[in-house]
């Protein structure tokens, strides 16, 4: 049995698209496809596709993980484009690797995010942003299941800064770009929960909705503060690999050229 890692967005419209809704339109594009998927045993057998770490519905993401299971091996490649052409623009397959290593899951420990604050000055973000930072504790409210639960926002954030003002956003409008990258923890901070932080440390309150995105998730580098590729021990190991096998072959060649 192959196992296929799938890296995915989330863009434009489609960024509203809910996990479920996702799962159906991947599960139609594995059958449009023709992948010859494995399937899980007893009465209603399942294919199996594993998803990772799902970003909240309405976000925007140029970094969500699956990892699908084969009946028969295909090229990563191959198997990429086929399934990006049964998607929907937006929700496009844009990396794909053999699994090759355990525990995909266990590398999805931190995401970076890109936070568009329309009609905020990036000075009055940079305040707010610098009281968050001096806080020890941020306590903000979600609701729940049961209820409204408190937890701290602050402990979780690894990074938070405002950023450039993009070359490409609309002239003499104000817009305040944060750059957060958050640890997965329990209960997960997102994106939302760290503007409710900055609303009640500094009262920063967009007259607009935030635009936010997931541009990166995986293990957090403390040497370069940078989110790592979590695809990267499988692609090394697939170059290995390879060495390996062509090690050999190589070594003969001098032998039967001789030989001729």
């Amino acid at each position: 049995m192959q196992r296929i890692r799938l890296r995915y967005t989330k863009r434009g419209r489609l960024r509203f698209t809910s996990h479920r809704d996702f799962q159906r339109a991947f599960e139609r594009a594995l059958r449009r496809a023709d992948v010859p998927m494995a399937y899980s045993a007893g009465f209603t057998p399942h294919p199996k596709v594993s998803y990772a770490n799902a970003a909240p519905t309405g976000t925007g993401s140029e970094a969500e993980y699956l990892e699908i299971a084969l009946a028969a091996p295909r090229d990563p490649d191959t198997l990429r484009e086929l399934l990006d052409e049964s998607l929907p623009t937006g929700l496009d397959i844009i990396d794909a690797v053999e699994a090759r290593t355990s525990g995909l899951a266990d590398r999805l420990t931190a995401s970076e995010w890109e936070l568009r604050l329309d009609g905020v000055d990036r000075e009055e973000a940079g305040r707010a942003v610098a009281t968050f930072l001096a806080a020890e504790v941020v306590e903000v409210e979600r609701r729940a299941k049961n209820g409204l639960r408190t937890f701290d926002a602050r402990e979780a954030v690894v990074d938070l800064r405002t950023l450039p003002p993009q070359a490409d956003g609309p002239r003499g409008e104000r817009c305040a770009i944060l750059r957060l990258v958050v640890r997965h923890v329990t209960p997960a901070v997102r994106p939302d929960d760290v503007l409710s932080g900055l609303r009640a440390v500094a009262d920063l309150a967009p007259p607009v909705p935030a635009a936010v995105t997931r541009l990166a998730q995986g293990l957090f580098d403390e040497e370069s503060g940078t989110v790592t590729d979590p695809l990267a021990p499988d692609r090394e190991a697939v170059t290995a690999g390879l060495s390996m096998a062509a090690g050999p072959a190589a070594a003969k060649a001098p032998e039967g050229a001789g030989s001729a």
